[in-house]
Formats: C-alpha cells, structure tokens, sequence
C-alpha cells in the first residue's frame, strides 16, 4: 500500500470518529486512477455550521501524520507537507457550503465520483457528485480556439518586446504562457483536451511524438539567442495550428498577421 493510500485511510476514520464533521471528499490522482508514489493527497472537509468558527485545522492535521510545514497558499487551500514529503492539500468549509462541490462541474471531467466520496452524514455529498458525473465542459470550441490564439499573440509580443528590451529572465516567464495556449490549440488539433487546464499534465503520454516534439522546439533555458529561437519556433508552430484549424473553427488570427510577427521578430532594432 502506498503511503498515500494509508494517510487517505488515516483522514477516512478520522472523519467517522470526530463528530464535528459532517462530511468528506477527495479530489485529484487518488479519484481518476491515477495517484502514485509521487502524488499529493486533496480533501474538501465540510464541518458542521456550529463548529466552523472555533476549529483549529493545523491541530486536526497534525493527528494525521507528522508534519514538516503547514501553511496557506495564494489559492486560499491550505497545504500540509507531511514529514514523508507527502504534500496534502485541505479545504475546511461549513457544511452549508457544501454546494460548492457543483462547481467544479465546469474544470474537467470527473470519471469516479463515487471514488472521491469519503464521509457523509448530511446526505447531501452524494447528490453533489453525481452532478459532477458524465461528460465535462466542452474544450473544442469556436471560443476557446480563439481564446487561445489572441492570449498567445499576447503573450507572444509581451515575451518579444521584454526580450529586445534586454529582459531575458522576464521573456523567458512570458514565453511559459506562450507555451500553455500553444498546448492548448495541439491539444484541440490531436483531440486531447480532458486536461485542457493543466495542459502539461501527462504530456509525455497523451500527445503525438510529432505534437510533442512541436511542444520541444518552443522551449528555452535562460539564453537570449534560444529564447530568440524558441519564438521564432513559436510562430511555426502557430502557422501550421492555424492551417489545421481554420477547417473547423472561427478565429481573428490569420497567415497574415502571423507574418507581420515574422517580420518584427527578425527586426532586432
């Protein structure tokens, strides 16, 4: 049993046995088939309206296992690093929250709900989750493609501009966001877009050997003259979406403007 399987088991019995909490579920790797070794452990915890204001979470936490850190992230979830390294992420809300589950409805798809259903006395989780059931929002659409064209030019000219400017280390961040809507359209061209918002998630496995490769070419260590290429990589790239893509889809983007970004690209002044 991985050690994750066991802290999951460990906050299952806690939660049966603690009687201010009404309900549970879990999110992430553990509830789509996909956790290992080296994934993190994640749970809504729905406390009863009464005991909301006096809980103290890092002393519920810490009965789990020991732990090295505990703190807030710039989300508002509070993450656990276990002393294993186990990292945990808690979400405790009232139970009169506990809609909140519906929600998620519109961030992917959901395969096992019933795998993300710890704990229940209000009888109200399980006709949450099952809302989340069947297909998820659908990625492959007029609006998304063009959403991901115009936010890549932007990124795009932000990252060129930046880069001319002499701030390498700031075009380098620019070109990460390049890089996601770039991920985004190959994954609407190769039809591949569960994880349409973490588009790096199992790249390794989900894209083509040609559509990764493609995703190769546009990145870049901290160097002017790479950074330079992996712009210029990015413009291929895009031209070669676009020829696909205006078979299927309506967008602002065109082979023309594409090439007035060839053309100050190439102009260094």
């Amino acid at each position: 049993m991985l050690l994750q399987e066991k802290l999951i088991n460990v906050i299952k019995e806690k939660c049966e046995n603690d009687p201010r909490i009404s309900a549970c579920m879990m999110y992430g790797s553990f509830t789509k088939g996909e956790g290992d070794q080296y994934s993190d452990v994640e749970f809504y915890i729905f406390l009863k309206n009464t005991e909301i204001g006096q809980f103290e979470s890092s002393d519920w936490i810490r009965d789990i296992a020991p732990y090295g850190l505990l703190f807030y992230n710039e989300f508002g979830s509070e993450v656990v690093v276990f002393s294993n390294l186990i990292r945990g992420e808690f979400h405790f809300q009232a139970e009169s929250e506990i809609e909140v589950i519906k929600t998620f409805k519109d961030t992917g798809v959901f395969p096992d709900t019933e795998s993300m259903f710890i704990y229940d006395i209000t009888g109200k989780l399980k006709p949450c989750l099952d809302y989340l059931n069947g297909k998820g929002p659908e990625r492959m659409t007029n609006d998304n493609v063009n959403f991901a064209f115009n936010n890549l030019v932007n990124a795009w000219l932000m990252g060129i501009n930046v880069l001319k400017r002499g701030e390498i280390a700031r075009s380098l961040e620019c070109l990460t966001y390049v890089q996601k809507y770039v991920l985004q359209l190959i994954r609407i061209r190769e039809k591949n877009v569960e994880r349409w918002l973490n588009a790096t998630k199992n790249l390794e496995f989900d894209l083509s050997e040609k559509a990764y490769g493609e995703y190769a070419s546009i990145t870049s260590k901290l160097d002017k003259e790479e950074l330079y290429r992996a712009y210029s990589n990015t413009l291929d790239v895009v031209e070669g979406l676009v020829l696909v893509l205006a078979d299927y889809y309506r967008f602002d983007i065109n082979l023309i403007f594409l090439k007035k970004l060839h053309s100050y690209l190439t102009n260094r002044s």
